[in-house]
């Protein structure tokens, strides 16, 4: 397992192709990765799952140095024909159980052009095998309730609720803005 200060080496990974789509690790030192991350988060964030309101600019000048100078974060990009479609940013974090790390999905983005194509499936399986590389137990990530597109996106690909004693419930996202 890499040190928290060394980069995750770019590992060919087995990934179902469709059509044209390129999946692959976003490099925060590359112009046109970084471009099509901001691009994408955009997108998203303008899209009524994301909020329905464009990034900041602060956010958009500022978020691939930001997300560079965090080893525990990472990105994972496609393409069709070299035109970014889809985004997947995953943060580090760690099970106190397990006493290993594990991988929040923070932002999964496929653009309405590409969505139904498998895109984000795709982007999923390179997310799974970048986690086990970091040696984590297991990936995490939150759904909206209303966007049941996404919701069978993660149950196709092995997602589901969490709970620990089934007389207790399932977990709760909860947040409190600082």
């Amino acid at each position: 397992m890499p040190s928290a200060t060394s980069p995750i080496p770019s590992v060919p990974v087995p990934v179902p192709r469709t059509a044209s789509i390129q999946v692959r690790s976003a490099d925060y030192r590359n112009a046109a990765h970084g471009d099509a991350l901001v691009r994408l988060l955009d997108a998203y964030a303008r899209d009524p799952a994301g909020g329905g309101v464009p990034l900041t600019d602060f956010a958009c000048q500022h978020l691939v140095a930001e997300l560079a100078a965090r080893p525990q974060a990472f990105s994972v990009l496609a393409f069709d024909a070299d035109q970014p479609v889809g985004l997947v940013n995953c943060l580090e974090g760690f099970s106190t159980f397990a006493c290993r790390p594990l991988v929040n999905i923070h932002d999964v983005v496929v653009l309405g052009s590409h969505r139904g194509l498998r895109v984000g499936e795709q982007m999923l399986t390179l997310v799974e095998a970048l986690a086990r590389q970091r040696g984590a137990c297991k990936l995490t990530l939150e759904v909206l309730a209303g966007n049941a597109a996404a919701q069978r996106l993660y149950a196709r690909t092995g997602f589901a609720g969490y709970q620990l004693d089934p007389a207790l419930g399932a977990a709760q996202f909860l947040q409190k803005w600082l």
